[in-house]
């Protein structure tokens, strides 16, 4: 089962989930050259160059509505946006770039990540919101991506990917198909690398000493290091948080130990700077926690999609789970399966789509045309060296979903899953969507009684919900808390 998840993985990472044509994002001014992403519309151009370097504008408004599209779309909450805004205006002064406009986007996804664009583009996950604990340890993010800025990496990293073709043959070798038929290849070519750890390290050391001449805790950059390496242990079974902060921005026993290091160098012993915890916790009052319900909510063993308005099932030995824009089911038995969407011109038949070459080992007599629940559908069946797939495509509200079943070695139970599957694809009801759940972060003031403990313990509806209150709140298991402090649980809205 090891095995076939890190196959599934693999294979869920190259193609990518368009649920919904998301329109290119705008900007809302915070102060002369300061935007936070807050609507959906074409973003004007910046009045002050990020960089002095037009091209690099380009290069960043070119990429943005992709990035945007890619993950979700923008999540608007004002009370986070201005804070956001708050602390950039702070970083930028203390960065000597005064006059440098920066557009800061939070971005709709679970995902704990940041990172950053040519032309000044900043981006947050609310997952990275709400990972941090204080207003120092989300300064030390942002300085961190706004030195990559300033030290030009954004552009030497656009610029590597820009004269290599290694991520068009990854994504055509994702079946062997065309990728110029799947449209749904766009989040793979627009992925960008990583940068060098060279890079980050020198992000790093620019960056605390960025965060620490804005008057910030220096030390909150090894504090939060910290956190977000035990934040991807805890994650580490679910397919769905691979593309995060560290994948990115490697987190080693090293590299906190260095940005340890520059912050006694450059400041002092911890103790200095400010944190601001409360304010910090004021922003994320009600943020949005885990996968997003407009994006679809796994109840189950069925997937609801609110904003759509559709739902399905798959059979009890599947484990559904969200996994980068897409959502894959596996069974212990060697079997998985595959949901996204593709972009098909409304006039293309969908046993025409299937027969396209988006997929390779496609045997075109076994495409046939389907109707369940009223639906216009289409299936066929792909044999590789490896693997057997029952692909199927679905046309509902104007977009196709695609279904992509996947077993080593085909039999009955597996041909049954996938038809039970398919025939359970339906438009959602009201008794459905009100299946679907939403979290919030939730601040709560300990008492003189408390503890990490029974605080965790308010988390326990939640999966895993006790382990995650500690990662959230950095805290172990026994460990006393303030009281009268503020303290992050998560619960249902």
């Amino acid at each position: 089962m090891t095995s076939l998840r890190r196959k599934v993985s693999k294979f869920s990472g190259r193609l990518t989930l368009a649920v919904s044509l998301l329109a290119l994002s705008a900007c809302t001014s915070f102060g002369p050259n300061i935007a936070v992403s807050q609507t959906q519309q074409q973003p004007s151009a910046p009045a002050v160059s990020s960089s002095g370097d037009p091209e690099e504008d380009v290069i960043g408004a070119r990429e943005h509505p992709r990035i945007v599209a890619s993950y979700g779309g923008i999540y608007q909450d004002r009370q986070a946006e201005v804070m956001l805004a708050r602390i950039v205006g702070r970083l930028l002064i203390a960065a000597g770039q005064p006059s440098t406009h920066f557009t800061v986007t939070i971005l709709d996804t679970s995902e704990v990540n940041a990172f950053a664009l040519p032309g000044g583009y900043i981006y947050v996950t609310r997952g990275i919101l709400a990972l941090a604990s204080d207003t120092s340890e989300l300064a030390a993010v942002l300085a961190h991506e706004i030195a990559h800025v300033v030290l030009k990496h954004a552009r030497a990293r656009t610029n590597r990917v820009k004269t290599n073709e290694i991520v068009d043959k990854v994504v055509s070798g994702v079946f062997g198909g065309n990728v110029e038929t799947d449209q749904s290849s766009n989040r793979a070519k627009m992925q960008l690398a990583a940068f060098s750890q060279q890079q980050e390290l020198a992000a790093d050391k620019e960056g605390i000493q960025i965060a620490g001449k804005a008057g910030y805790d220096p030390h909150a950059a090894a504090r939060f290091l910290g956190a977000m390496s035990r934040f991807a242990k805890f994650s580490a079974g679910d397919e769905g948080q691979q593309d995060d902060f560290l994948s990115s921005h490697p987190s080693t026993p090293d590299r906190i130990q260095k940005a340890i290091e520059h912050a006694r160098t450059f400041f002092g012993a911890p103790g200095i700077g400010e944190t601001d915890r409360e304010g910090y916790m004021a922003g994320i009052e009600s943020l949005a926690f885990g996968d997003s319900p407009s994006q679809g909510a796994i109840v189950g063993q069925r997937y609801i999609q609110p904003a759509l308005k559709f739902t399905f099932t798959v059979p009890k030995n599947y484990s559904l789970q969200s996994s980068k824009g897409a959502v894959v089911g596996v069974a212990g038995d060697g079997e998985a399966v595959r949901f996204d969407s593709a972009v098909v011109p409304e006039t293309m038949a969908l046993t025409e789509y299937l027969k396209s070459g988006w997929i390779a080992g496609l045997q075109p007599e076994s495409v046939k045309h389907l109707t369940y629940n009223g639906i216009d559908m289409a299936s066929g069946v792909a044999v590789t060296d490896q693997w057997n797939f029952r692909v199927a495509v679905a046309r509902l509200g104007g977009q196709v979903f695609r279904f992509i079943f996947a077993a080593k070695f085909t039999n009955p139970a597996f041909e049954k899953a996938a038809e039970e599957t398919l025939k359970s694809f339906r438009t959602s009801t009201d008794k459905d969507l009100a299946l679907v759940r939403r979290l919030v972060v939730r601040p709560v003031v300990a008492g003189n009684m408390d503890t990490a403990d029974s605080l965790a313990r308010r988390m326990n509806g939640l999966t895993r919900g006790n382990d995650l209150f500690y990662i959230l709140n950095n805290l172990y298991p026994g460990d006393p808390v303030q009281a009268g402090q503020k303290y992050k649980v998560v619960v249902v809205q």
